[in-house]
């Protein structure tokens, strides 16, 4: 946990998320800085989507607060934006683009401009290389991944939220994600991840949490 007299980056107080009428965790709290990462475990219905939701302002908790430097997310809303990239277990992508359009898109809706070269060149570099103009329906559910993970090559945001970031990835596209993600948080990012598979997270600047299967 951080410590000292100034706020942590991202902190969560006594949060607490229910589902229909199950209570999925309650008084969560913990904190994460720049430079760290936060593996989220449990098993299957423990509330680790709904928490990650809960952290990008997608859902609001039962109760208790998240803030990001200092503020209720919920004041700072687009602000808050801004400073966030969330990736849900779902691609988010459109069938009828191509891969270069989905990113291309995307990156307006993160509120920046990527150039077509420069989609062609990420998107070659996430291997995609022959399938960028193709349109997203005819691809593999392992290249629609890589397809929604570009995203991670180009976009600033501070704050990474993945979940189950590495569904449907092969060995290489694997290891290329760990890479990317360790680049981030080396370079003062925060991340909180989400997976079930056994990959070998960053070392030293990773923290975990384990969210019971039961209230």
């Amino acid at each position: 946990m951080s410590t000292g007299s100034t706020d942590p980056a991202l902190r969560i107080d006594a949060l607490s998320c229910v589902r229909g009428d199950r209570m999925l965790f309650r008084d969560l709290d913990f904190d994460l800085d720049a430079g760290e990462l936060l593996h989220l475990k449990g098993e299957n219905g423990s509330g680790k989507t709904t928490l990650l939701r809960a952290l990008a302002g997608l859902l609001l908790p039962e109760s208790g607060e998240i803030r990001w430097r200092g503020a209720d997310i919920r004041r700072l809303r687009e602000e808050y934006s801004r400073h966030l990239l969330y990736l849900g277990h779902l691609n988010g992508i459109k069938g009828d683009l191509t891969a270069v359009e989905n990113l291309r898109i995307t990156a307006v809706l993160d509120g920046f401009r990527l150039t077509e070269s420069r989609a062609w060149e990420v998107l070659g570099k996430i291997g995609l290389r022959g399938h960028e103009d193709l349109p997203s329906k005819h691809l593999s559910q392992g290249q629609k991944r890589r397809v929604a993970l570009a995203r991670l090559l180009v976009n600033r945001a501070s704050l990474w939220i993945l979940d189950e970031p590495f569904t449907a990835l092969d060995v290489a596209a694997v290891q290329l994600l760990q890479e990317v993600i360790r680049r981030h948080v080396d370079n003062g990012g925060l991340a909180v991840v989400t997976t079930h598979q056994a990959v070998a997270m960053i070392g030293e600047q990773t923290r975990s949490i384990t969210l019971g299967s039961r209230a």
